[in-house]
């Protein structure tokens, strides 16, 4: 495998947020409907199609930075590693999401972010090698302040989707560890 096709699906990912942004953009963000709204047999389908939506241009911002550098760290396993996260981490956490969360239409990709700040924590904690335990020591100097984002300090903000994507992320990461550790 050529060492920079492991990114390939992260950057994907990245441009197909960006092409729907733009698309909702024009549309007056119509397709926010879509969103996740729990405990509503209509919010079901925002389960999958939330992480894809978000408010504004400066949300999907917000978003893209800690996409690009932790979904960025999951990669580095590979990009058969990197899709199950995403899409476990996704469904996981939209599904918690859906059954736990406040009566809010939930969209943004923070709990994509969450969950991959939860695998790469979940990782060192399971697998405790030296390269998960650099890695999540770093992931907490660099995005610690992440943690703030799972208190509902802020009216707008997906606290409990946050809180969602992280417990996602942790049982991932346990998960890929029971399954033989490299998935």
């Amino acid at each position: 495998m050529r060492p920079m096709s492991r990114f390939r699906p992260l950057a994907a990912l990245l441009l197909l947020l960006w092409l729907i942004e733009l698309v909702n953009f024009i549309l007056g963000h119509r397709l926010n409907t879509f969103g996740l709204l729990p405990r509503h047999l209509a919010g079901l389908p925002g389960i999958l199609l939330a992480p894809l939506l978000h408010g504004s241009f400066t949300h999907l911002i917000s978003n893209s930075g800690g996409l690009l550098a932790l979904g960025g760290l999951v990669a580095l396993r590979g990009e058969r590693h990197f899709v199950t996260s995403t899409v476990a981490i996704a469904v996981l956490g939209g599904i918690l999401l859906w059954v736990f969360g406040r009566t809010a239409l939930h969209v943004g990709a923070s709990g994509l972010v969450f969950g991959y700040f939860g695998l790469l924590l979940g990782r060192a904690w399971f697998e405790r090698s030296a390269g998960t335990l650099l890695i999540g020591a770093l992931v907490i100097a660099v995005y610690g302040g992440l943690l703030w984002g799972l208190l509902p300090l802020q009216a707008f903000v997906s606290w409990d989707g946050h809180l969602a994507g992280l417990l996602a992320g942790v049982a991932v990461a346990r998960w890929h560890v029971s399954a033989g550790g490299r998935q």
